[in-house]
């Protein structure tokens, strides 16, 4: 630590540390455009400049470097007229759209222009103009003569999102932010240039003009997407959500959210949406209030109980779901007589009597500053975005990526080793790798396993260091030899000191596994629900075209069903359902999320439901009351979350308890559903929300998915 003076307060400071970082310690604010705390230094808008005594002429705070007893002043008249001169020029080209502008009220230009601007521009010169691009359906650049050239767009691609999509060009008064060569913006956090842009030349295509940043609420709320648990401030004006962005937490998802997190709410009002109980009658659907709903399905349950035995209804329930939803449907289905609910409705394999939930197995932060880790069966860049973002961070610091997939994906950053070979031979290939780490530590290797080169090389990347990981994909998790690659994961990690962990697919993977949302004893996995085996099934949130290993078959197979019952915001599973009941997205209700770490993490509603939607919790109180099933007196969902976690005194913990969790060998199924390759959603088709967001695809991830279905 060194001691340095600012505005005559004395700080102590780290070696190597910069006058930006001395001001952020002592609490001091010094303007600035360019710097940003998670970009590399650029010095570029030179608005922080300050005054150290013994230099000759103003430096910039961001990139100069603070060393023993300096001396530093941040408001003297020299500091505050070289900002002003700055602050003049960057005004020169900048246009008078203040008033039009998206970014008015939320502008560090705007903002910083009131302080250090002058009233009058000395300059009558006509302003230069930037000829509009068009980089995609997500991010508008109409307006990039207000570009100031902070470059932070540039660094975050670069740095962050992994892929450099924008750079500038020419120099001078010619310097342009662009794509070149027509190219579009497709990286999947592409949105986060939005926030970072400091003068709005980067703005939202889906909400430009829509409203004024000071007419928005601001609420908290959770991401129902993958398994980050990504912290957001859904904002919203007349009871609908206007725009979608990140709330900083750096334990979880730093200041960044993927784009799928972002985008996904226009699908909260689209035409799709279910506003009204529907049943089908002479297989027209007609509109019914909710207490004809509810004793129709009430009724058409109990009936099929009699004629077929309680083994005869089911549910398949998704993992977007809340804790409470799942933890309900459960609920009902097992008073009803029936363990027949599972929510691993792309599985191939279904593991029995797992010891615990299956989860990460550390804390998401730690996966910045990982020294060596083995994916398997992923592509983190598309599946887990926020992920790759912290693994792209641990790299920098000398990470080794090994990756075991069936196909070479650009992950956006630089991977060490990597096993390209079909799904069919994962097993292999991590038995390739047991044996090669068996060779180095002299021990019996647990499979007939081959130390080939490239197992090798991956072995020896995990023997070296200390913080090491070894992860399991979605596809690796849907896998039909699942339990066999977390045997062989087990082993590794046990003999290279590696921590084994599942991504987790969804936003409440793990949370379904506490809520008991799978068969705890004889009941059907999803399957064999999915085949056919069931007279009466429920399908919450879940569209099993979409949603399921069986697509197009377990639509067919469930449309033999007597009774089918969708609770869903949208109008889902028309094809296959007989009753559809309209239930509150993640924004119209409240509840709670487990991430794949394990934490605990609850919201509230943030808009009032849409028609006669109403949250699913609340509808499965309502069933089970009409169905006469006792132990459902909840009032708030809050009542139901400390049933349905393990807690201490009724206290509902941050995190599920390590009792709860558990990533050691289950037992191996008897039977198992065929399939040559596992069922993995690419990431606009990951859920009904992202499904039904317009602008998400019409981006080239969710063409090229279309692309894909249509070729399939």
């Amino acid at each position: 630590m060194i001691e340095i003076e600012l505005d005559g307060q004395k700080v102590a400071i780290e070696q190597g540390s910069t006058v930006m970082h001395a001001a952020e310690k002592a609490g001091t604010y010094i303007p600035h455009f360019c710097y940003h705390k998670k970009l590399s230094i650029a010095a570029n808008c030179r608005m922080c400049l300050v005054e150290i005594e013994k230099m000759p002429k103003p430096m910039p705070a961001c990139a100069t470097s603070v060393t023993q007893g300096m001396v530093i002043h941040t408001k003297s008249d020299k500091a505050i007229k070289a900002q002003q001169s700055v602050m003049e020029f960057l005004l020169i080209n900048h246009p008078l759209d203040c008033p039009i502008c998206d970014q008015g009220g939320e502008c560090q230009l705007q903002d910083l222009a009131v302080g250090y601007g002058g009233s009058t521009s000395r300059y009558e010169e006509e302003k230069r103009v930037v000829h509009v691009k068009d980089v995609g359906p997500l991010i508008s650049m109409q307006e990039m003569s207000r570009c100031i050239h902070c470059t932070r767009c540039v660094r975050f691609g670069q740095e962050i999102a992994g892929v450099m999509e924008l750079g500038m060009s020419h120099r001078g008064e010619h310097a342009e932010i662009e794509t070149f060569l027509g190219q579009t913006i497709d990286s999947e956090l592409s949105g986060n240039m939005i926030d970072i842009c400091p003068v709005g030349a980067l703005t939202s295509k889906p909400f430009r003009y829509k409203a004024r940043t000071w007419e928005l609420s601001r609420r908290k709320s959770v991401s129902p997407h993958d398994s980050t648990g990504t912290n957001l401030i859904v904002q919203v004006k007349n009871n609908q959500v206007m725009r979608v962005v990140p709330l900083e937490n750096e334990a979880i998802n730093e200041c960044w959210i993927a784009d799928r997190d972002r985008f996904s709410y226009e699908a909260l009002n689209s035409p799709d949406r279910l506003t009204t109980p529907m049943i089908k009658q002479g297989g027209v659907w007609k509109n019914v209030d909710w207490k004809t709903a509810l004793e129709y399905v009430a009724n058409g349950l109990t009936s099929i109980k009699q004629g077929h035995g309680a083994s005869a209804i089911g549910a398949l329930v998704s993992p977007h779901s809340t804790l409470e939803e799942l933890y309900l449907a459960g609920a009902v289905v097992r008073g009803l007589g029936s363990d027949n609910i599972d929510y691993r409705l792309r599985h191939a394999e279904f593991e029995t009597a797992p010891s615990g939930a299956r989860h990460l197995g550390m804390p998401i932060a730690d996966m910045s500053n990982m020294e060596s880790v083995l994916v398997v069966g992923s592509n983190l860049r598309k599946d887990h975005p926020l992920f790759a973002q912290r693994v792209r961070q641990a790299i920098k610091l000398g990470c080794t990526v090994n990756v075991v997939n069936a196909s070479a994906v650009d992950w956006g950053m630089p991977v060490t080793n990597t096993c390209i070979v079909p799904a069919s031979a994962w097993v292999q290939a991590l038995a390739d790798i047991a044996a090669a780490v068996a060779l180095e530590k002299k021990i019996a290797a647990p499979q007939n396993g081959q130390a080939t080169g490239a197992a090798q090389a991956i072995a020896n990347a995990l023997l070296i260091g200390e913080r090491k990981a070894v992860w399991l994909g979605n596809a690796a998790a849907h896998h039909p030899q699942a339990s066999q690659l977390l045997a062989l994961a087990n082993w590794i990690g046990e003999h290279t000191g590696a921590t084994v962990g599942y991504l987790t697919q969804a936003a409440n993977t793990v949370g379904a596994q506490v809520a008991r949302a799978m068969p705890q004893s004889q009941g059907l996995n999803a399957g064999q629900m999915l085949a056919g085996a069931l007279k009466a099934a429920i399908l919450l949130n879940s569209e099993p075209q979409y949603d399921s290993a069986g697509g197009a078959a377990a639509v067919t197979a469930l449309a033999q069903a007597e009774m089918v019952v969708t609770l869903s915001p949208f109008k889902a599973n028309l094809d296959c359902s007989d009753v559809l009941l309209p239930v509150s997205p993640f924004t119209e209700t409240s509840g709670t999320f487990v991430n794949a770490e394990g934490r605990v993490q609850s919201f509230h509603a943030v808009v009032k439901p849409l028609g006669e939607t109403r949250p699913a919790w609340k509808v499965f109180r309502a069933l089970a009351n009409i169905l006469n099933l006792p132990g459902f007196d909840f009032n708030t969902s809050q009542e139901v979350l400390t049933q349905a976690l393990p807690n201490e005194g009724g206290v509902v913990p941050s995190h599920v308890p390590a009792s709860a969790l558990s990533n050691a060998n289950g037992v191996a199924p008897a039977s198992q559903m065929p399939s040559a390759e596992p069922c993995v959603a690419s990431i606009y088709q990951l859920d009904g929300l992202v499904r039904r967001a317009p602008s998400l695809q019409r981006t080239a991830d969710g063409k090229a998915a279309r692309t894909s279905e249509v070729a399939a």
